[in-house]
């Protein structure tokens, strides 16, 4: 699996800029899956679902599954969190892995910049910044992407990634 990452401040529009390119590299026939780094506690289920009762009553593991998706939700009961590694070696194959949040983990990634955010660029000291994503010009040698072309961003991945786009089967 290939794996690409996008990193950026709180409000740099990371997740938005996410959904486009995913449903681009969809289009192009390309198997997607992310990994989404949560800075909090965070519930997929609520109070009142079995799921959430079954939980909270000590099971490790719940998996709720239909005819649309499954999930599977794994307590850490004070472990460690999971580390990129460990995440990735849970997920399905597919040919992308889009990577929202991790940004110290070292591996490629885009860095999401907006200077009205008024936060400091991460490029200047991660080395596996491999291109800038923003909204103005900035003063790197590093790739710069617009961040309203997220076309271009998925062009850039699949090129810098070597990703071939699928043929469709007739």
């Amino acid at each position: 699996m290939k794996v690409i990452g996008f990193a950026g401040w709180s409000g740099s529009g990371k997740t938005t800029l996410v959904e486009q390119v995913i449903g681009l590299l969809e289009a192009r026939g390309l198997v997607v899956s992310l990994i989404k780094h949560a800075h909090h506690a965070f519930e997929i289920d609520h109070p009142g679902k079995d799921s959430h009762r079954h939980r909270h009553a000590g099971c490790r593991e719940v998996l709720i599954t239909s005819a649309n998706r499954w999930a599977v939700m794994h307590e850490l009961r004070g472990r460690d969190e999971l580390t990129l590694a460990e995440a990735l070696a849970q997920l399905s194959p597919c040919d992308l892995v889009l990577v929202e949040g991790f940004k110290h983990e070292p591996i490629p990634k885009i860095e999401i910049y907006r200077a009205a955010i008024g936060k400091p660029q991460l490029f200047p000291n991660d080395r596996h910044v491999i291109a800038v994503a923003s909204d103005q010009p900035i003063d790197t040698a590093l790739p710069q992407l617009d961040l309203n072309r997220p076309a271009d961003i998925a062009d850039f991945i699949c090129t810098r990634l070597t990703i071939a786009r699928h043929v469709a089967e007739a």
